[in-house]
């Protein structure tokens, strides 16, 4: 449908482009891909995510008009956000969270129809299926509209829409019952049509039945006429919207200026803003040098808006300077999510992927991103530059055991393709990962960060943030050669810099090297990796609070890992589990040994 309407519309999809549909390097793949294909907004393949993409677009349209409108410039951003979702989306528990939210914030402008057909892939949703959705919707502060012919019954279809944008205190849901396969005479109303063609036998009886003459891939010229009005009268409204923002520029400059410079992308140079921490500062826990981040560069960049799923306080995430996103505040920054990850991470998608220099983050404990998987999934497919803000991130979270401390998520999203996870230590670092978050705008950034305080670690240069940069850096040079590499990220930094200052000691030349993004330094050019990590340096102990996989790249045939077993954390004060599990400065000097010629 979308490919089709792309087409009749004027985008660059040719016909030839609809006939390579799903084949090998089309550029219509068999879901859509909004970095593939001019005019899909947004990538929306597992069900219900495309619901909650639609609900971030919606946020991002009112947030957007609330700050930049005025009383004699109310349509500078004025638009309405649709999105089109069947059974399954209905289904999905994501579609829910993301619908909650968007009756909660009365987002007026959000126009969702619901195609109800009653068939899923196995059959009749009667099998699975039996809720009053409407009612639902109802009940989640929404308006809801019923069109019982969904095929023929345009003036119906047309009047709901014209209800829909009337109603301005809350989004509207449009149920249009309609039959799959409609027109097919033999599978129209079965589940066999959902992803198999009709065959050519039945094609033809469907177009029989349509009364559609014309030859495969035929688009008669007065469909291609009505449907290309669009780039006429497009073509006028935006010459009509430029003036218009030329006036508002004379009456509102300093609006004007912030409203371009979001236009166009345009990102500042944090560091100007970014602070500087050396040995003698407190330590601090990462979350809490986060914190100092977000509002250092909030100031800076008019696009940042996010929050937390209801753990605010312990993530540390809320802007100072701005108020909450609420019905009828929709100026505020700050989004209140509640207990929604997995909603809050597909919004944000949203929100990315409307662009206009919109720079969506959002929070939660690192062990929850289990429950929101699926849409960070797909900020990295669809090159979506979400920040995500990761508290907790090992089992230095200590009394609340297992079931809250994550040893085998970085392993896991360091795995996932286009995407950076970022495991600082200090502040300086810290302040490096809020650099790189920024600065990629085509790819989502995780930032995982403490729970218990660690020190600012002693190279207090800009190093640190210009080494984040770099994915990895030397924290401590060897006197000579290195006789051993120490490699090491987050809170394990410090320990792996006080075993180096032991190993110097007994004799033993340790570089330590911080490991703050290995997606970074994996681009780096050879020459810096090979100075970084010397080649010829075969003793090397990896430490970190997680389970091993990964760190074999690094670590070679002879190397050592200081850190989670492949099992899961344990309950109990931070310092002895950290004991419990091995990872202290003896063990890391005890895996150094080890590896030294005898």
């Amino acid at each position: 449908l979308q490919y089709a309407l792309l087409h009749a519309t004027g985008y660059d999809v040719s016909i030839e482009d609809l006939k390579n549909f799903r084949q090998l390097g089309s550029k219509l793949p068999g879901h859509p891909e909004s970095n593939l294909t001019p005019g899909i907004e947004v990538t929306t393949g597992p069900l219900g995510q495309g619901v909650a993409n639609a609900v971030g677009v919606a946020v991002a349209e009112a947030n957007l008009a609330a700050r930049f409108n005025k009383p004699d410039a109310p349509k500078i951003v004025d638009h309405y956000t649709y999105c089109i979702a069947g059974d399954g989306c209905m289904m999905e528990g994501l579609s829910n969270e993301a619908s909650s939210l968007a009756g909660h914030w009365g987002l007026g402008k959000l126009i969702l129809f619901y195609d109800d057909n009653k068939i899923s892939i196995d059959g009749d949703t009667k099998l699975a299926f039996t809720e009053d959705v409407s009612k639902r919707y109802k009940a989640l502060g929404w308006h809801t509209l019923h069109v019982e012919d969904g095929h023929t019954n345009v003036d119906g279809i047309r009047n709901a829409i014209q209800e829909a944008q009337s109603v301005k205190d809350r989004p509207t849901l449009i149920k249009l019952s309609t039959i799959i396969g409609f027109g097919a005479p033999n599978k129209a109303g079965g589940h066999d049509v959902h992803g198999a063609p009709l065959g050519v036998e039945e094609t033809q009886l469907a177009r029989e039945a349509l009364g559609w003459q014309h030859a495969e891939f035929e688009v008669p010229q007065d469909v291609y006429d009505i449907y290309r009005q669009g780039l006429t009268e497009g073509a006028k409204e935006e010459c009509k919207w430029a003036a218009d923002l030329e006036e508002y520029g004379n009456k509102y400059p300093r609006e004007h200026d912030e409203f371009k410079a979001l236009m166009d992308n345009k990102l500042p140079d944090l560091d100007a803003v970014l602070p500087i921490f050396t040995p003698g500062d407190k330590g601090l826990a990462t979350r809490q040098h986060s914190q100092t981040m977000l509002n250092a560069i909030a100031p800076s960049l008019p696009g940042l808006i996010g929050g937390s799923a209801d753990l605010a306080v312990s993530n540390l995430s809320l802007v100072k300077m701005y108020g909450d996103f609420q019905k009828g505040q929709y100026e505020g920054r700050n989004l209140r999510f509640g207990v929604r990850e997995h909603g809050m991470a597909a919004i944000c998608n949203g929100i990315a992927l409307y662009g206009m220099g919109l720079i969506p983050y959002c929070a939660t404990f690192f062990n929850f991103t289990d429950y929101m998987r699926g849409a960070m999934r797909l900020s990295s497919l669809s090159h979506a530059g979400v920040i995500y803000v990761l508290t907790h991130d090992s089992i230095g979270l200590g009394e609340d055991g297992p079931t809250h401390q994550p040893v085998e998520q970085l392993a896991s999203f360091r795995s996932m393709p286009n995407t950076l996870v970022v495991r600082p230590a200090g502040g300086n670092e810290t302040a490096g990962a809020y650099k790189v978050a920024v600065a990629n705008r085509s790819r989502p950034t995780l930032i995982t960060l403490s729970r218990q305080a660690m020190p600012n670690t002693p190279e207090h240069t800009r190093m640190h943030c210009t080494g984040v940069m770099r994915g990895a850096y030397i924290v401590r040079e060897a006197d000579s050669h290195p006789d051993v590499l120490l490699m090491a990220t987050g809170s394990e930094l410090q320990l792996a810099y006080d075993a180096a200052e032991d190993l110097s000691r007994m004799g033993v030349q340790a570089q330590v090297v911080s490991m703050v993004c290995w997606e970074l330094f994996e681009e780096q050019d050879q020459e810096y990796k090979n100075r970084v990590l010397p080649p010829d340096v075969d003793a090397r102990v990896s430490v970190e609070a997680s389970v091993p996989f990964g760190w074999a790249q690094f670590l070679g045939a002879k190397g050592r890992h200081v850190g989670i077993p492949n099992e899961f954390g344990t309950s109990g004060p931070t310092a002895k589990v950290y004991q419990y599990f091995g990872i202290t400065v003896d063990n890391i000097v005890k895996a150094a040994m080890e590896q030294m010629p005898q």
